[in-house]
């Protein structure tokens, strides 16, 4: 048993936060189609010392830089594969650099191979909609090479992220059989449901058949989702632990690249998460270190 699947049975472990918002807080520009991706290729220093400024605010899970890294994303920004799977890589090691930097111990905090959902390629926020017009078959033969390329990077766990339709999560449930990683599979929702409009319960269902799915649950939506989310994760009946990463609760608006609105407060509803079931807690778009921080003031004893 990997040290973080036996750490998940012993109690609440705190993710990490924003990574893409926190670099562009530090001045760095986010606006390309690549997001994160681009300091990645080009500045990865910069990924590095933002993973350990979570980790030095309590963090022990570090989610890499991959959520936009793809095949087809980076070969229309003129990078061909070879460059691909070099980024892959580079984004397990810069967290692992990062955990060694902060002077954490590879059993005490953990590496996850961020994988974004097919939308997060094409930078029009799809993601946010799930409707791409793609069959099952077609979004596994998409995903299949990065799973490939993350997985031989050796990652503690895959964390596959921002999951909008029934219909992917079929399909990454399907490539991450038998891969031989541990994985987490993580929804964006609204109104209780899938972005795409399909039952959360179902998804979690499929999730929970997979033997290397050992959490599920919500990134990327609202607090006040979590709740019922982690109900249909009970009710789903699988038994795995959640994962809970919500954003700060501000809007993006995909067209402008901005965002609008106030944050809410992610620690206030940390220990109830917890009780609820949640096992991986933290944050997502716009949230901070110093709201993990205070979320690991909450969770750790």
């Amino acid at each position: 048993m990997s040290s973080f699947v036996a750490a998940l049975a012993v109690g609440p472990i705190v993710l990490d936060g924003g990574l893409g918002t926190l670099l562009e807080s530090h001045g760095h520009d986010m606006s390309s189609s690549l997001w994160s991706a681009r300091l990645l290729l080009e500045d990865p220093d910069a990924i590095r010392r933002a993973h350990r400024e979570y980790f030095d605010a309590g963090a022990r899970v570090a989610i890499t830089s991959s959520y936009q890294v793809s095949h087809t994303g980076l070969a229309a920004a003129g990078f061909d594969h070879a460059d691909v799977e070099r980024a892959l890589h580079r984004s397990v090691e810069l967290a692992r650099q990062a955990r060694e930097d902060a002077g954490l111990g590879a059993d005490e905090a953990w590496v996850a191979a961020s994988v974004g959902p097919y939308g997060a390629a094409l930078a029009d926020g799809s993601e946010y909609t799930g409707a791409y017009g793609r069959t099952v078959d077609e979004l596994r033969e998409w995903h299949r090479p990065r799973l490939a390329a993350l997985a031989a990077a050796a990652p503690d766990v895959l964390a596959i992220e921002t999951v909008p339709s029934l219909v992917e999560v079929e399909a990454i449930t399907a490539e991450l059989d038998g891969i031989g990683i541990p994985a987490w599979v993580s929804v964006t929702v609204a109104d209780g449901r899938l972005r795409a409009g399909d039952d959360l319960a179902d998804a979690f269902a499929l999730a929970a058949g997979v033997p290397e799915i050992v959490a599920a649950g919500v990134n990327c939506c609202d607090t006040a989702e979590i709740t019922g989310a982690l109900a249909a994760l009970r009710a789903s009946g699988g038994g795995l632990p959640g994962v809970v990463y919500p954003n700060s609760g501000e809007l993006w608006h995909a067209q402008e690249r901005a965002w609008s609105g106030s944050a809410s407060e992610i620690a206030a509803h940390a220990g109830d998460w917890a009780a609820g079931g949640a096992r991986l807690v933290g944050g997502c778009c716009r949230v901070g270190p110093d709201q993990i921080s205070a979320v690991a003031r909450r969770l750790v004893r």
